[in-house]
């Protein structure tokens, strides 16, 4: 495990610097305003308040564009190729990405995720696709780990596309050197996807090939209160109340938040097996987020598993840091990623 220290003091939010203090309350108050207690989001409202950034093509070294997979359940995704292909000397991995927001919240448009997955393709370099998944309370479990498979099967079966761009996309990257990334909820949907993915045999012999995860700050827990979520009952963006409610909107009706799909290892979860084919996985854990303890609970039960993981543990990183440019761990986080996807060949 690497630890990361920012010399900050750690006392929670009075550590952060004021534009992330504004940000960070901007984004809460949103998000509190536009949930219901009776478990819906006002969308009407949302949408005013997360205005979508366009695919903006051939800015900064970038080419970006989206591409529809399922109009009738609005699937798509926005594509992310670093410029000009012509001279690439070798194909370039493809980063599958999965945004974060409690699987209720923000899209592939948002700012911040248009922002991070144009970082990614540029410095890494990599080819990216950020899924544009079906959201909770309105699409509830297991709709977003279906779209994300239906996602990877849209690349592997899209060789023949009329689309000029799309083409592109697909002739610059290796299928065969895939990785599987997200933040929170989306790195939540990147585990069960890859468990998913390479557990069935004949999507574990196309042409794509899960390499990794990139599993940044996931979104896990249960019905027991863990220390961290005690401990850290007032951090920045997270609370026991604003997961509760998530964990509620997203899971069928009666389940509990012992359900798998939040406790991936607990007792519903324990003998749920990873195929041979699952991959590496990189973990990356705050210091002052409420989820760490369960995600050093997800890291325990990868390697009784004995599945490769990596760990690094910012100590002094909120929930969601990597989103706040100005935070001096978030500059660090795509150093970590070029490792590891390297790492994985």
């Amino acid at each position: 495990m690497e630890k990361v220290m920012s010399g900050r003091k750690e006392n929670g939010k009075s550590a952060l610097p004021l534009k992330t203090r504004l940000s960070v309350l901007i984004a809460s108050t949103i998000t509190d305003f536009t949930r219901s207690s009776d478990g819906t989001v006002k969308r009407g409202i949302l949408r005013f308040l997360d205005t979508p950034m366009p695919a903006v093509s051939l800015k900064e070294h970038l080419t970006s564009f989206d591409v529809t997979i399922d109009p009738s359940r609005n699937l798509w995704a926005r594509f992310f190729l670093p410029t000009p292909t012509p001279a690439l000397t070798t194909p370039l991995p493809v980063i599958i990405f999965f945004h974060g927001g409690g699987f209720a919240f923000l899209s592939a448009a948002s700012k911040s995720y248009d922002s991070v997955c144009r970082h990614f393709a540029r410095k890494l370099p990599a080819a990216v696709v950020s899924v544009n998944y079906r959201l909770s309370p309105e699409h509830k479990f297991p709709c977003q780990y279906i779209d994300g498979l239906d996602a990877l099967r849209f690349l592997s079966s899209s060789e023949n596309t009329e689309d000029p761009n799309l083409r592109l996309f697909l002739q610059s990257i290796d299928l065969n050197k895939a990785f599987l990334a997200g933040d929170s909820a989306g790195a939540n949907i990147a585990h069960h996807v890859a468990r998913d993915w390479t557990s069935d045999l004949k999507r574990s012999v196309s042409d794509i090939r899960i390499r990794g995860v990139v599993s940044i700050q996931p979104f896990f827990g249960g019905e027991e209160r863990v220390d961290s979520e005690i401990r850290l009952k007032t951090a920045a963006l997270v609370n026991s109340e604003r997961t509760d409610w998530m964990w509620k909107s997203f899971l069928p009706v009666g389940e509990t938040r012992d359900h798998e799909a939040v406790n991936v290892f607990g007792e519903k979860g324990k003998n749920v097996e990873l195929g041979a084919e699952f991959p590496k996985v990189l973990v990356m854990i705050g210091g002052l987020d409420p989820l760490q303890d369960w995600q050093w609970k997800y890291v325990q039960g990868l390697r009784e598993r004995k599945k490769d993981v990596k760990v690094i543990e910012y100590e002094n990183a909120i929930h969601a840091f990597y989103l706040f440019a100005e935070l001096p761990e978030a500059k660090l986080v795509v150093d970590e990623v070029r490792e590891f996807i390297h790492s994985c060949f």
